[in-house]
């Protein structure tokens, strides 16, 4: 029987077992990020042997790539001119790649941190975004910094802000970010629950409430912008299995107006549950691929189950 997440015009069958893996070639371990290219080929990028993994639309395995390139996958911007900006948070870097794996330019310096907290790039980046007009490349960085930079694309840091803290232009984990066609930046700000926007200097506009530990965020353009947030539930053991604050996936307009919320049961292995959303891609039929930080997060309930999913896709109900 088929499962059905969201309502009205927000309905979304869940795809069991989608990604074709050959023998051997299993994740057993984190998608971090996922990409959608021009051609609806989905780019999984994971913690596994094989750190890119390339798929068709249908989950027909492509190709590999990356293997001894990245220490820990954790964020993927597709590019217009068909290049992909992918970020480690282990190794400390951005690195500019073709669509095949060939590395075009490295932002950082791979496996030597800045300072914890020093607001000097990187320490443990999280996610990249470029601009409307890509000419300039937004990095939240991340865990070991409060900051997001802005860098022009051949590596040259521009400018800075955020610093520690809760207030307005304040960040407590940035964890991903994007940027739309009229160059506002939206950061999400994981441990204060929100998604803070701002210009493309840096001042601050506005923020989205009402969720909880937003990790994925992804917007797909169109005549009808939407927001896509990944929110992994509860991160103690106290609220893990608190029911109502997710493992979801919430889709918001552009003005941040909550639209619909794709599973809310607490955190499981059923077809329809979530475990941890944590970077998200639509295709050009509004399907919705989830990557799941699964292996992390089911670790700290007990040993992990077989198979355990860390990619899932959505397909949409029309």
């Amino acid at each position: 029987m088929a499962v059905v997440l969201g309502t009205g015009a927000y309905r979304y069958e869940v795809v069991d077992n989608w990604a074709k893996l050959p023998p051997g070639m299993e994740f057993n371990a984190d998608v971090a990020a996922v990409g959608v290219d021009m051609h609806d080929r989905v780019y999984a990028f994971n913690r596994g042997k094989h750190p890119m993994c390339v798929f068709d639309r249908d989950g027909n395995f492509l190709a590999s790539w990356g293997e001894g390139v990245f220490k820990r996958a954790h964020g993927v911007h597709m590019a217009p001119d068909e290049t992909i900006w992918l970020t480690d948070d282990g190794d400390h870097t951005v690195r500019h790649c073709t669509l095949d794996g060939k590395v075009l330019l490295t932002i950082g310096v791979p496996g030597k941190p800045q300072a914890y907290m020093s607001g000097q790039p990187f320490n443990r980046c999280t996610h990249t975004a470029l601009s409307p007009q890509g000419d300039a490349l937004y990095v939240s960085d991340g865990y070991g910094n409060s900051r997001v930079h802005k860098y022009d694309l051949n590596g040259t840091l521009r400018l800075s802000w955020g610093e520690p803290g809760t207030d307005p232009g304040q960040f407590n984990i940035a964890h991903n970010i994007c940027c739309d066609a009229e160059g506002w930046v939206y950061v999400a700000d994981r441990e204060n629950h929100r998604v803070q926007v701002f210009n493309g200097n840096g001042t601050y506009e506005t923020q989205w409430n009402n969720m909880h530990r937003p990790s994925g965020l992804y917007l797909h353009r169109g005549a009808e912008p939407r927001f896509y947030v990944g929110e992994p539930g509860g991160g103690m053991a106290v609220n893990q299995e608190l029911p109502n604050i997710g493992p979801r996936v919430s889709i918001y307009t552009p003005k941040g107006e909550m639209l619909a919320r794709l599973g809310n049961r607490v955190a499981g292995t059923e077809l329809g549950q979530f475990i941890s959303p944590h970077g998200l891609a639509v295709d050009s039929r509004g399907d919705i691929y989830v990557g799941e930080v699964s292996y992390t997060n089911w670790g700290r309930r007990g040993p992990i189950p077989p198979g355990l999913r860390s990619l899932q896709k959505l397909v949409k109900v029309r």
